[in-house]
């Protein structure tokens, strides 16, 4: 994969996180080592999500890895605590701000957590079935 297609993937799978829970600002710098090598930055800023292809001088924290790694990392197929302890994903800087990028990751996607919003909203809105119905059939 190229650097804009790392890019464009990580973008456009974090993008679709739902971030609205999550209060204060973040700022961490991607470094991609080996194949489509580059750095790009994720930051959350009064509840929205940017991933822009350059480098942040005034991160939180930076993450380095494989394209391969910080792909499934933001998928959520590899979890970043034991990337880091593998050694498939270096943290530099506040790690707590690290952990807080992982929960971005494990965040539910937005269209999930519009139906599930959705769904409690119509199953509160639905009648319940009335157990006195059911008590006179029996009688």
């Amino acid at each position: 994969m190229t650097y804009e297609e790392i890019v464009a993937r990580a973008r456009e799978i974090l993008l679709a996180k739902d971030v609205s829970a999550f209060d204060g600002h973040l700022a961490v710098q991607i470094d991609i080592t080996g194949e489509g090598a580059g750095a790009f930055y994720v930051e959350l800023k009064d509840k929205q999500l940017f991933v822009e292809p350059y480098e942040y001088y005034d991160r939180d924290c930076k993450l380095v890895a494989s394209a391969e790694n910080l792909l499934k990392i933001t998928e959520d197929k590899l979890d970043a605590v034991l990337a880091f302890t593998t050694g498939k994903l270096k943290v530099e800087g506040d790690i707590d701000k690290a952990l807080e990028f992982q929960k971005i990751v494990k965040a539910p996607d937005k269209a999930k957590a519009a139906k599930t919003v959705k769904t409690e909203k119509s199953e509160k809105a639905a009648p319940k079935a009335s157990s006195k119905k059911n008590a006179s059939k029996k009688k």
